[in-house]
């Protein structure tokens, strides 16, 4: 059976190319970049190059990049940075209920710690109100994180509204573009952000490396400690194969990304017509507009999701029921209930799709098809 992958947003294939760099890093590049030796030199040349390659696609300089283990860590540093950097300035964190479990959970253990959070709620498309953040302002506010793109439902929030709000407040604001990044242009002045995180997986690169964007002059306390690597500002000897290789997912999605999009919206609407054409019911989770392109969250009454899941993979066809890092557990969407409320049909109706590489036109078509037939199974 031939396998149809619709959980990119879960993670993605490496590339063929990203591939072939990577294993040819880690055999021809292997010294420490911070050795002074030739083949230490040789290593530095590589990260140097890869992280200016990094920066140039948010419009950022390469000192304002700094490499982690991927995209949860760059959460963690991000939040808990700016924590522990500014506690004396203030101690509220302003966030959403539908972040990723990275944010949520590292606001949670600051409230532990005597911090103040506000969860923003968000309406049934999953976007906040620009009025309630300008509400939960306070003078003691010192960070305001607020997800780029959602990875269970694609809402696309007003980042730039948020970025300008903020010109004139001293916190600082952050966002998770790790859904978004490769799939939409980001550009970090126009924006207005801060600090902006990143991860490779997610694009066609390895997984373990990601970054952190933090504009130049803003002060966050490091979560590691040992060398002074990544300008003291993450211990660690860096992952140098992983980091070009992940510079190299990053130049092929700059260099297909209009047209990456377009494909995308082609399938999203191949896909839903199809499933049309085979009399199914359902109702797209998320807005119509101000979407990411490859997500697609789908509710289908009178279903049952984890019977659905089983019969779609026993069809040869990967899909997920939101995110990632709580596959296998019997709670609710938090996005979905954030969205609809606790009692939702919705929080056991609803299957998220996502496209890219490697997936064609057909074998949209063939997946639709093939959940009509399904369907009736799970109901």
């Amino acid at each position: 059976m031939t396998r149809i992958y619709l959980d990119h947003a879960a993670t993605t294939p490496m590339a063929k190319d990203v591939l072939n760099v990577f294993m040819n890093e880690m055999n021809s590049d292997y010294g420490n970049a911070s050795s002074i030796h030739h083949t230490g030199r040789s290593a530095r040349k590589k990260l140097d190059e890869a992280r200016t390659l990094l920066a140039n696609s948010i419009h950022a300089h390469e000192n304002e990049i700094t490499i982690t283990s991927g995209g949860t860590e760059a959460d963690n540093y991000a939040i808990f940075g700016t924590a522990y950097a500014r506690k004396h300035e203030g101690k509220h964190i302003i966030t959403t209920t539908i972040e990723h479990h990275a944010v949520l959970h590292a606001c949670e253990q600051l409230e532990r710690e005597g911090f103040d959070v506000t969860y923003l709620p968000v309406n049934a498309d999953g976007l906040i109100d620009i009025n309630d953040l300008k509400k939960s302002l306070r003078e003691d506010t010192i960070l305001v994180s607020v997800m780029y793109g959602n990875n269970e439902v694609g809402s696309i929030q007003p980042i730039g509204q948020i970025g300008e709000l903020l010109q004139d407040h001293t916190a600082y604001f952050h966002t998770d573009a790790v859904q978004a990044y490769g799939v939409v242009p980001i550009n970090v002045n126009d924006l207005h952000v801060d600090l902006l995180s990143v991860s490779s997986h997610k694009i066609n690169g390895p997984k373990g490396i990601g970054f952190l964007y933090q504009r130049k002059g803003l002060l966050l306390k490091p979560l590691f400690y040992g060398g002074q690597q990544e300008r003291k500002k993450r211990a660690g000897t860096e992952n140098v194969p992983a980091v070009v290789a992940f510079a190299k997912a990053v130049e092929l999605k700059q260099l297909h990304l209009e047209e990456t999009i377009s494909q995308y919206k082609k399938w999203k609407h191949v896909f839903t017509e199809q499933l049309q054409k085979g009399g199914v019911q359902f109702k797209v989770n998320g807005p119509k507009d101000n979407v990411l392109p490859h997500v697609l969250n789908l509710s289908i009454p009178q279903t049952d999701v984890e019977t659905f899941l089983v019969q779609l993979d026993l069809a040869g066809i990967d899909a997920s029921s939101g995110s990632a890092c709580t596959a296998g557990s019997i709670d609710p969407s938090h996005v979905l209930v954030a969205m609809y409320g606790e009692k939702s049909p919705e929080l056991r109706n609803s299957v998220r799709f996502s496209f890219g590489l490697n997936n064609t036109e057909q074998q949209v078509i063939d997946a639709a098809q093939k959940i009509s037939k399904i369907i009736p199974k799970a109901k």
